[in-house]
């Protein structure tokens, strides 16, 4: 039985997915500074000009990929309202998700921390980070609104200590997996959190 022929869209798409997982393997096995065009290509299974193409350089390949990583990294929170439940559920989701961390993350993760030293990486992670600071923002602030969060907190600051938090113990995890139990992190840092924030 004959298969269907793929749209150019769908061509295209598979492209850019599978340079993008050339990319997040590429960074994991050898960091951001060995990252070019034609390692992705070659990784790929593609020409240094098809990277190019979808990508233009190096810089948006990255930003591309630091988008990539990121989104949807904790699954079910779209329908949920903001409040103390979405980000408990967000702080829990994410601790959970780095129990089973894939490469995607683990690049997220080392671009991240290469973009404290690498000023062309720094804009795109500032910019990260401040989108989910500004989404557990909004979690604290309907929190205040609703009466389930403490009238007193701050939220910014809040939001800023999460991501701290997150993101640190994501990195130990991926220094020393085997140091970071996630799971009794989940159950521990959830917790610590409604206490603190609750009234």
């Amino acid at each position: 039985m004959p298969t269907a022929r793929r749209t150019q869209r769908e061509r295209r798409d598979q492209a850019e997915a599978a340079l993008l997982t050339a990319a997040a393997e590429l960074v994991v096995e050898q960091g951001v500074r060995s990252l070019t065009l034609a390692r992705v290509g070659e990784r790929a299974g593609y020409s240094r000009g098809i990277v190019t193409h979808h990508f233009g350089g190096k810089q948006a390949l990255v930003e591309r990929l630091a988008r990539a990583t990121q989104a949807g990294f904790v699954p079910g929170l779209d329908d949920l309202p903001p409040g103390l439940d979405r980000l408990l559920r967000l702080i829990d989701g994410y601790l959970g998700e780095l129990g089973r961390i894939g490469v995607f993350n683990q690049a997220f993760l080392l671009l991240w921390a290469e973009a404290a030293t690498q000023p062309e990486l720094a804009p795109i992670f500032r910019e990260r980070d401040a989108a989910f600071r500004a989404d557990l923002r909004e979690d604290v602030e309907a929190g205040i609104a609703d009466g389930s969060i403490d009238a007193g907190v701050d939220a910014g600051e809040v939001a800023t200590a999460v991501v701290g938090q997150l993101r640190g113990i994501a990195l130990q995890r991926l220094l020393d997996p085997e140091s970071t139990d996630t799971e009794a992190l989940r159950r521990s840092v959830t917790r610590h959190w409604r206490r603190a924030l609750g009234r």
